[in-house]
């Protein structure tokens, strides 16, 4: 496995700098022993209960970018205090990243209840991605029996998984000439690949009301 090793202090008192070297050094001897294959070792001083750690973004970065598999503690308070130290292991395991603690001399051991939180949250995360899929279902399934044809209406369809960064205008028109809602209208987009938001489309056909609003002006 490929691991990071992660050190923290809160200050940078001398003891406490001290202390982050010798996390360094025990982790280091313990990736040995696994084994493991570090690939970065990043030490900082910083509160736990800060999110805003420099050290903290480059770790979620190598794990985001699958450089590393594992990240090395000496315990988990060394991750953060309180909520934020649920929230960084929370983001840990979504990524697939596995905890290495070296005061349980081995994966991560969570109390009761730190384990039902972290449960919870992936139930609702989880509940929210269906319900976000259902939505595009509704959206599509509404703008069809309205009339809306998208193999026709989608000029983008077939094109390998391109990435579409455009905003379709003349779509999101088409689709609240069929009386769907903005959210209907993002939800029935996203469905066919466009990376939108409510927001967007909605600020996106005020743009075009607002357009055709000076056309007429000058016209006249």
């Amino acid at each position: 496995m490929k691991g990071v090793i992660y050190a923290r202090v809160s200050t940078k008192r001398n003891e406490q700098e001290t202390s982050l070297e010798r996390q360094q050094q025990s982790l280091q001897e313990w990736a040995v022993s696994l084994p493991c294959e570090v690939v970065e070792v990043i030490a900082e001083q910083h509160s736990g209960f800060d999110l805003n750690r420099p050290g903290l973004y480059q770790l979620l970065k190598i794990v985001r970018e699958k450089k590393a598999d594992t990240v090395l503690i000496q315990d988990d308070t060394r991750l953060g205090r309180g909520e934020t130290k649920l929230a960084i292991i929370h983001q840990l395991y979504r990524m697939g990243c596995r905890i290495f603690s070296l005061q349980h001399e081995g994966e991560l051991e969570l109390e009761a209840g730190e384990s039902t939180v972290l449960h919870i949250i992936a139930k609702v995360e989880e509940l929210q991605r269906k319900l976000m899929r259902q939505k595009i279902s509704w959206g599509m399934q509404r703008a069809i029996q309205n009339g809306y044809q998208p193999q026709y209406n989608l000029k983008n369809q077939g094109q390998g998984g391109r990435e579409k960064k455009e905003v379709p205008i003349e779509q999101i028109v088409a689709l609240k000439d069929k009386k769907l809602t903005f959210e209907e209208i993002a939800a029935t987009l996203q469905g066919f690949g466009y990376q939108v938001s409510r927001a967007t489309v909605h600020r996106r056909y005020r743009e075009y009301l607002a357009g055709l609003e000076q056309e007429v002006k000058m016209d006249t």
